[in-house]
């Protein structure tokens, strides 16, 4: 993030990715599967349509692992931020993700709102399959580096936090824990 703070600029070299579902999300949140309300209705046959795409936010990230080549031909938002189209990388995506200085990715591990959870830290399903669920570190995602995860990790700028609780519901020790000391002279200050 840059802020303009007495036309100095500070650059903060810090992500925090607090329970956001980044590999994508096998279903609407609070939506299972065979639910009657309409929109949870949606997932199941219209989660790529325009229309979804346009007007639902969920959609954006939802991600079936059995339904790989919709996804990726109509999904609107994830496969783009993820790098995932092979014709259509970004390497700029990639530059400014690796330019982080760490990169904490933290997982409620009660959460039942992202399913499944570990997409928190970027783990999800293999194509065409709705299991086993695999670590971040399995994925194409991770191994062919399309973001940068995988240079972030092996630099050891990557921290994979979990901690308890359902979506959003960090305890404020489980914040000075692991929140805390990454802002902690973290700010250079540039003209």
């Amino acid at each position: 993030m840059i802020f303009h703070f007495k036309k100095k600029l500070l650059l903060w070299k810090l992500k925090f990715l607090n329970g956001g579902p980044h590999a994508g999300i096998s279903i609407i949140p609070k939506c299972p599967a065979g639910a009657s309300y309409p929109l949870c209705q949606l997932q199941e046959t219209e989660v790529y349509s325009d229309s979804a795409q346009d007007h639902i936010a969920p959609c954006g990230y939802i991600k079936l692992a059995t339904e790989i080549s919709e996804y990726m031909e109509h999904s609107k938002f994830l496969p783009k931020l993820n790098n995932e189209r092979p014709n259509e990388r970004n390497s700029t995506y990639k530059e400014r993700f690796t330019s982080l200085h760490n990169l904490v990715l933290v997982m409620f591990e009660g959460d039942t709102i992202v399913v499944p959870r570990e997409t928190c830290w970027f783990g999800f399903y293999p194509e065409g399959a709705t299991a086993p669920l695999l670590p971040p570190q399995k994925t194409k995602l991770y191994i062919e580096d399309w973001i940068g995860l995988k240079t972030l990790d092996d630099a050891g700028k990557v921290k994979f936090v979990g901690v308890p609780g359902d979506h959003l519901e960090m305890a404020h020790d489980d914040v000075v824990k692991y929140v805390v000391p990454y802002l902690q002279n973290q700010f250079a200050f540039s003209s």
